[in-house]
């Protein structure tokens, strides 16, 4: 028997034009509401053993957590069908089954039961499930005093107590602190060891290859691929690289030509060791920023390069350029090519950009690239920080 059976899952949600209009207007108006049908999941199939973790992948509005919400009965199908067997607990949104007034011990009786506990079985959980999510402290305070990641906490630590068959995972376990949610990871690994099913979303390729045995990728509704992590992840950045590819040096030299610059970038890319253009690399790999250029020798002086590298939520990483570096000044062609390698790209798992700047020695800007070149770095280690620092373990007993 099948854990999950999802068969042709269909479901819609109705966008009204008139959104705009005040609860009175919609009250009194006698023409119908305008709206259109957007199918959020188009005929989607799929099963799921008992013991197997999948994870679900998808660029936001894909159709990820709405799945979820049809699994957990959240909501229900326009069509087809799921079907989950056993006990189900569910972790979809922040705060759901929680009622801010109630201290937490009391949200653990109702949350528990939602689950369905009997009084007496949450009763005997209950030192665990506070133990676990490290509230003691707070433990007796109303839940509207708790901040996301104390939510979080209390939720998945209850979740993960009612001994349920199948457990279902949103991405709130990006919420709270990075010593927490190891250890959430650390307790889903020995829950699937246990047996129990698990499906999450999330948006770390690290934290899916560690726990999940299959990744679906969903993408308008449908399933696009699916299989072992180590092959759906690969595609999927490099899908996601190549759509959020930004064509800076073309906007740059748009900008640049208005202002009849004597030199200016051409082409921003970022290459493999074999030479192939890449969006998506692992942590550890030697890659090579390549910046090819135009200019007017007659009117263009020596340059200098500088070059930043920015962290998705626009954490500035690192930052240099060829002056800084002591290197002499770039005596600028009529098209010329500059290389920089980076051996090994020790960037831990996420998305980053680099700008790129071409300028004379006294700083004016030539040509500046903004997110000139996007890309993911992906691992099968989940690390915290920026980059994998080289390092090695000893203990007394080596």
């Amino acid at each position: 028997m099948h854990a999950i059976e999802i068969q042709d899952l269909t479901k819609k949600f109705r966008i009204y034009a008139d959104q705009g209009q005040s609860l009175k207007e919609k009250l009194l108006s006698k023409k119908r509401r305008k709206y259109e049908e957007r199918i959020v999941l188009d005929g989607i199939s799929l099963t799921v053993e008992p013991g197997e973790a999948i994870g679900l992948v998808g660029k936001n509005g894909s159709g990820k957590s709405t799945l979820l919400k049809l699994m957990s009965r959240i909501l229900y199908p326009d069509g087809g069908s799921v079907k989950l067997n056993g006990r189900v607990s569910s972790l979809i949104e922040l705060g759901a089954g929680f009622h801010p007034d109630m201290t937490g011990r009391e949200n653990i009786f109702t949350n528990a039961s939602i689950f369905g506990l009997t009084h007496k079985e949450i009763e005997a959980r209950l030192d665990e499930i506070i133990e676990f999510s490290e509230m003691q402290e707070f433990i007796d305070n109303p839940v509207r005093t708790y901040s996301s990641g104390m939510y979080m906490r209390l939720a998945f630590s209850v979740a993960i107590h009612v001994g349920a068959d199948i457990l279902l995972i949103d991405e709130i376990l990006a919420v709270g602190d990075a010593a927490f949610q190891a250890k959430c990871f650390e307790r889903l690994m020995e829950i699937k060891a246990a047996g129990t099913t698990v499906v999450i979303v999330s948006h770390s390729m690290a934290q899916l290859e560690r726990i999940c045995d299959r990744t679906v990728w969903i993408d308008g509704g449908k399933i696009r691929m699916e299989g072992p992590p180590n092959e759906v992840h690969p595609a999927y950045l490099d899908f996601m690289g190549q759509r959020r590819q930004l064509s800076a040096p073309v906007k740059a030299a748009e900008q640049t030509e208005k202002a009849d610059t004597p030199a200016r970038w051409t082409d921003i890319c970022l290459l493999n060791e074999q030479g192939e253009r890449i969006t998506q690399l692992r942590t550890g790999d030697t890659v090579t920023l390549q910046m090819t250029y135009e200019a007017d020798p007659e009117r263009a002086e020596a340059a200098l390069i500088g070059l930043a590298l920015y962290r998705a939520d626009k954490a500035l990483c690192y930052g240099t350029n060829t002056q800084r570096e002591r290197m002499q000044p770039l005596k600028l062609k009529a098209r010329g090519t500059v290389r920089c390698t980076f051996s090994p790209m020790n960037l831990i798992a996420g998305t980053y950009w680099f700008d790129v700047g071409l300028r004379r020695m006294d700083m004016f800007a030539y040509d500046y690239a903004a997110q000139a070149v996007r890309f993911t770095v992906y691992n099968t280690i989940d690390e915290t920080g920026v980059a994998r620092l080289a390092h090695q373990w000893q203990t007394d007993t080596d």
